[in-house]
């Protein structure tokens, strides 16, 4: 683990994070780090870039979970920081976080980020392009996002996920037919659940829905995975097995493509998430690699 001293450590919190405890979760840091520690506001940093370019011997240190790291990306695209920038998960899911945990370089303990936010993967939908962390979830992982959003409208309490799918799979949520374009190559799939394009393994809160997608891969392919065709009790019973990666044992429900230019076309409009935020009305979506 590489050890640096810094004149101040900033750390750059979302006060949203963590069901908006996540300034709460930031300050945990003050353990470690001690008195030569200040914390800030991410979201009140008009220019993140010419902040840090301003931070001169400080370090960096970004708190948060995954949208975070999307909003951090998205400010920096183009004009990724040359010093190191520090992370230290501090979100509900940390789907960015599970996945490169045990691979990562650390810098005083912390993730160095710098390596996961350069030549990104960008998405466009619906006229609007941005780079992506971790995945587009298309399906019932959007339509969940949709209907969090909206219980978040309603109330305090924490979004339960897991129950919003149950009750998604086996009332709300109908599947639809889907063509998948990878590279040229036009596939299509009836009744379709799930249809994400991943650059890394894991999303919506622990779901290795891509278990062998490596976020930093020499060739800078990305994952496009289909979860689709089967009835409405069978998907359910085999839905749990995604967070270990092992619905991908049932072939004859589930089908991976590696690529660099993939397009998804839903036959009637579907709500979308990127990095956990919400697109409602999604006909069809297209990512590239940075290839």
């Amino acid at each position: 683990m590489k050890k640096e001293k810094y004149k101040m450590i900033r750390v750059l919190y979302n006060p949203l994070a963590n069901n908006k405890n996540g300034k709460a979760e930031a300050e945990k840091l003050k353990a470690t780090y001690g008195s030569g520690i200040s914390f800030e506001d991410i979201t009140k940093i008009s220019d993140i870039a010419a902040y840090i370019e301003a931070s001169g011997d400080d370090a960096i240190v970004l708190a948060g979970g995954d949208g975070t790291i999307n909003r951090f990306a998205c400010d920096v695209y183009g004009k990724t920081p040359t010093k190191d920038i520090l992370y230290y998960p501090a979100g509900s899911g940390n789907d960015f976080y599970n996945d490169v945990k045990d691979s990562a370089v650390r810098v005083n303990g912390l993730v160095k980020l710098n390596p996961y936010i350069e030549d990104l993967p960008i998405v466009t939908v619906k006229g609007k392009t941005q780079p992506f962390i971790n995945g587009i979830g298309y399906g019932i992982d959007g339509y969940c996002c949709e209907e969090g959003d909206r219980h978040r409208e309603r109330s305090d309490k924490p979004v339960n996920y897991t129950s919003i799918a149950i009750k998604g799979l086996l009332f709300f949520f109908k599947p639809v037919n889907a063509k998948v374009t990878v590279d040229g190559v036009t596939h299509e799939f009836r009744k379709v659940y799930l249809a994400p394009s991943m650059n890394g393994r894991f999303y919506g809160g622990g779901m290795m829905i891509a278990p062998s997608q490596d976020r930093l891969n020499s060739e800078k392919s990305l994952s496009v995975v289909l979860f689709y065709g089967a009835s409405k009790l069978k998907t359910l019973m085999v839905f749990p097995s995604i967070f270990k990666g092992e619905h991908i044992k049932h072939t004859e429900m589930s089908k991976v493509f590696t690529g660099h230019d993939i397009t998804v076309e839903f036959d009637r409009p579907t709500a979308l998430q990127i990095d956990g935020e919400t697109v409602t009305d999604v006909t069809s979506y297209t990512v590239h690699s940075s290839k």
